[in-house]
C-alpha cells in the first residue's frame, strides 16, 4: 500500500475519475482517492503505471509525498493576479461596451483577452479531458457553454461565466485548504525526533531508528516519541492529543507513557516497549488517514448519482436547443442560450466535494475528542444504531479490583488461601488475578504448570499440589463442593480438589459510566450489559448504572450468540469491550467499539471505533457527532439538489442567465463546504 499527495487536484469529479480509472488497471488491488485531503492510497504492482494513469486522466496533477506550503502561497498569488487582470479587462469591456462596440475589433480584443486570461486553464483541461474520453467534466462543459455564448455574440456573459467560475473555484480551494489544515491540525501529533541514550550519551535520532528495549530521554516541553515505561524521573504529561482529556496526568517510575503525549515538567527516561510503527501515535495517524477509504452510503450514493445526473442534464440541453425551435419555427439563438445555461449548472461539484469533506471533518473532530473512527461508513452505522451492548469489566467498571475479604473453609487459614491463589494467578493478566497478587505481595514461588481457562479461572501445580482458582462454573466443572453467600465478585480456591474458601474482590463503575448510559437512552437507544461475570454481580452493576437489561456468566462464544440474537431484533447493534476475549464479539457486531488505553491489541485492531481514554461517555459523544454529521450531509444534499433543480427549471424557461447559473454551481459548492466545516468547531 502506497500513499501519494495529489498536487493541483482541484476538481472532485476528477478525483472520482482517477479512482475509477485506477481500479480498471491490471495489477491494481486497491485504489482510493480522498479529495478532502488530496491523497491517493493505492496497492499496485507497478507504481509507474499508477503515475501514468493519473496523468492520463489529469495531466496537471502531480504525485508527491509532501506538499510544500511556499509553493501553495505562490500559486495563490498567481491565481489572484490572473483573476484581477481578467476582472479589470471585463469591467472595461462592460462599462465601455457601447464605445468599444462602435470600433469592431476593440470589443473582441478587450473581452476575448479577458476571457483567454481567466479561461485558458479551463479550456486546456477540457480539451485534454476530451482526448482522454472524459466528456462530462465541468471544464469541457464550461468551454462548450462559453464558446457557444461567444458564437451567438454574448461576449460579456461568456467572460462572466469564466471569471465567476474561476473566482468561485479559488474561494472553494481556500475553503477546502482551510478545512484540510484544520483536520490535519487535529491529528498532527507525530513526533519528529527521539533523544536516544546509549552508554551514557544522548543523541538525537528519528523515532523510526529506536528499537524496543532502548532508553530515550524526554525533556520538559517535548513530545514523547515512542510508547514505553518510565525508568527514571517523574513528571506531568499532557494527554489531550491522544485522549481529548484536558487534565494533565502525573507519571512516575513504572508508569506507562504513550507517543504523542507531551512532557510538561520534569525530565524522564523511558524504556521503549513498542517500535514506532506499532506506537499509539502511528496507529492514530494510520487510522485517521485510512478512514476516508471506507465510504459511507451517502458518499456512494453521490458517486452513482454523478454518473447519471450530468449526462441527463446534457441530454436535456440538447433537446432544448433543437426541438423547440424546430417545432415552433423559432430562431435557434435563444434556445441555444438556454441550453448553454443548463450546461453551466450540470456539474454536481457541490455534492461530490462537500459530502466526503463532511465525513472527513467528522472523523477529524472525533480524533480531537479522543475517539478514532476507522471509516466514514461507521459514522453512518453509529447513527442508525439503536442498541448498545457493553462489556462490564474494564469497560463500564474500572477493572481495578481490590481484595476486600477472605472466607476460609475446611481448616485453611486466610493467609494460606491468599498465598495459594496468588501463586496460581501470578502469570495471569486478568484484572482480578492482578488484584489477588497485589494483595499478597511479591510471589517468589514458581509453578510447574499453569493453564488459564477463559471465562473460568486458572489451574496451576506447585510441588505436586494442584491449585484451582476461579468462578462458580469452574468449581462445578471440577466437582468441588463450594458455597458463596456474598453479592461481590467471588474467587473460589480449591487445593487438590478440596475447597479452601473464597476471596471477595470488589470492582466499581467508572465515574462517567452512568452518564454515558443516560445519554444513550436519551438518544432513543437501548443499553444492555454483556459479561462473563456472575449473575449477582452483573445484576448489582446493571441496577446501579441503569442499563435496560443484562446477560451474565457468558463465555466469549456465548457473547457472540447474544449479539446474534440482538441483531435479529435490531437493524444495527454496537458492542463496546476491551479484553482479548471481546475480540470475537467486537468483530461480529455491526459497530465494534474498543477501549484503547487499557484494551487488548486484538480488540483495538479489530474494532471499528477506538476510544483512546477508555471513557464510556465518549461512546455517547460519538453517537451525537455521527448524528450531527448525517444532518449536515443531508442538508448539503437537499440544498444542492433544490438550488440546481430551481436553476434547471429557470434555465429551461429562459429566466436564468449564465452568470446566475455559475452561482448554482460554484456558489452552492462553496456554501456546502462552509456548512461541512461546522463539524470542526
Amino acid at each position: 500500500m502506497k500513499r501519494y499527495k495529489l498536487k493541483n487536484l482541484d476538481c472532485a469529479t476528477c478525483a472520482l475519475e482517477i479512482e475509477e480509472e485506477l481500479k480498471k488497471q491490471d495489477g491494481v488491488k486497491f485504489a482510493a482517492v480522498n479529495f478532502a485531503t488530496s491523497e491517493l492510497v493505492v496497492d499496485a504492482e507497478d507504481h509507474e503505471k499508477v503515475v501514468e494513469t493519473v496523468k492520463k486522466v489529469e495531466q496537471e496533477v502531480e504525485l508527491e509525498s509532501i506538499e510544500k506550503e511556499e509553493e501553495l502561497d505562490v500559486n495563490k498569488k498567481r491565481e489572484i493576479g490572473i483573476i484581477l487582470t481578467s476582472a479589470i479587462l471585463f469591467a472595461i469591456g462592460t462599462i465601455f461596451n457601447e464605445q468599444l462596440h462602435a470600433i469592431f475589433p476593440a470589443e473582441y480584443v478587450v473581452l476575448l483577452t479577458s476571457y483567454i486570461i481567466v479561461g485558458w486553464k479551463i479550456i486546456w483541461k477540457g480539451i485534454t479531458n476530451l482526448k482522454n474520453k472524459v466528456v462530462f467534466d465541468e471544464n469541457f462543459l464550461l468551454t462548450i457553454a462559453t464558446l457557444g455564448a461567444i458564437a451567438i455574440h454574448e461576449l460579456p456573459e461568456a467572460v462572466a461565466v469564466m471569471l465567476f467560475f474561476r473566482v468561485g473555484e479559488f474561494l472553494q480551494d481556500l475553503a477546502v485548504d482551510k478545512s484540510r489544515r484544520a483536520i490535519k491540525a487535529l491529528v498532527e501529533i507525530k513526533p519528529t525526533f527521539a533523544n536516544l541514550k546509549v552508554n551514557g550519551e544522548v543523541r538525537r535520532v528519528k523515532p523510526e531508528e529506536v528499537k524496543v528495549g532502548d532508553l530515550i530521554v524526554v525533556k520538559p516541553g517535548e513530545k514523547i516519541p515512542l510508547d514505553g515505561v518510565i525508568v527514571e524521573g517523574n513528571s506531568v504529561v499532557d494527554t489531550s492529543a491522544l485522549t481529548g482529556e484536558s487534565k494533565p496526568r502525573d507519571v512516575a517510575v513504572g508508569d506507562e507513557v504513550l507517543s504523542g503525549m507531551v512532557n510538561i515538567s520534569g525530565l524522564i527516561v523511558v524504556k521503549v516497549t513498542r517500535s514506532f510503527s506499532e506506537s499509539a501515535v502511528s496507529k492514530i495517524l494510520k487510522l485517521v488517514e485510512e478512514a476516508s477509504s471506507r465510504k459511507a452510503k451517502a458518499e456512494r450514493f453521490i458517486t452513482r448519482f454523478a454518473r447519471y445526473y450530468t449526462p441527463a442534464v446534457i441530454a436535456l440541453a440538447a433537446v432544448i436547443s433543437t426541438i423547440p425551435p424546430i417545432a415552433f419555427n423559432e430562431p435557434f439563438s435563444p434556445w441555444i442560450y438556454r441550453a448553454l445555461v443548463l450546461l453551466v449548472i450540470s456539474c454536481p461539484c457541490a455534492l461530490v466535494v462537500s459530502i466526503p469533506l463532511s465525513y472527513f471533518a467528522s472523523i477529524g473532530k472525533a480524533a480531537r475528542i479522543g475517539v478514532l473512527v476507522k471509516g466514514s461508513n461507521y459514522v453512518d452505522r453509529l447513527t442508525s444504531t439503536r442498541i448498545f451492548a457493553f462489556d462490564k469489566t474494564g469497560t463500564l467498571t474500572k477493572g481495578s479490583f481490590k481484595v476486600v475479604g477472605i472466607v476460609t473453609k475446611n481448616g485453611f487459614k486466610e493467609e494460606e488461601v491468599l498465598k495459594l491463589a496468588a501463586i496460581a494467578e501470578k502469570n495471569s493478566n486478568h484484572p482480578i488475578a492482578k488484584s489477588i497478587v497485589e494483595a499478597y505481595g511479591e510471589v517468589r514461588a514458581e509453578v510447574k504448570s499453569h493453564k488459564e481457562i477463559p471465562g473460568r479461572g486458572v489451574v496451576a501445580e506447585l510441588d505436586g499440589t494442584k491449585i484451582a482458582v476461579g468462578n462458580d462454573a469452574m468449581m462445578h466443572e471440577l466437582n468441588v463442593e463450594h458455597e458463596c453467600f456474598r453479592d461481590e465478585t467471588v474467587v473460589h480456591v480449591a487445593v487438590n480438589g478440596k475447597y479452601a474458601g473464597y476471596i471477595i474482590v470488589s470492582d466499581e463503575p467508572k465515574e462517567d459510566a452512568k452518564k454515558a448510559i443516560e445519554e444513550l437512552k436519551k438518544s432513543g437507544c437501548k443499553v444492555v450489559m454483556v459479561t462473563g461475570d456472575s449473575k449477582r454481580v452483573a445484576e448489582r452493576i446493571a441496577k446501579e448504572l441503569g442499563v435496560d437489561d443484562f446477560y451474565a456468566e457468558l463465555m466469549p462464544w456465548q457473547k457472540v450468540e447474544v449479539i446474534e440474537e440482538l441483531k435479529k431484533k435490531y437493524d444495527s447493534v454496537a458492542f463496546v469491550g476491551d479484553g482479548i476475549n471481546d475480540a470475537p464479539v467486537i468483530a461480529r457486531a455491526d459497530v465494534g467499539i474498543a477501549m484503547g488505553a487499557m484494551g487488548s491489541d486484538a480488540a483495538i485492531e479489530i474494532a471499528d471505533v477506538v476510544v483512546m481514554d477508555d471513557k464510556p461517555s465518549k461512546v455517547s459523544e460519538s453517537l451525537k457527532l455521527s448524528k450531527r454529521t448525517q444532518r449536515i450531509v443531508w442538508q448539503n444534499i437537499t440544498f444542492a439538489l433544490a438550488v440546481k433543480g430551481i436553476f434547471i427549471a429557470l434555465g429551461s424557461l429562459g429566466l436564468a442567465t449564465m452568470w446566475e447559473a455559475v452561482f448554482a454551481d460554484v456558489g452552492v459548492t462553496l456554501i456546502a463546504i462552509l456548512n461541512s466545516m461546522r463539524l470542526l468547531r
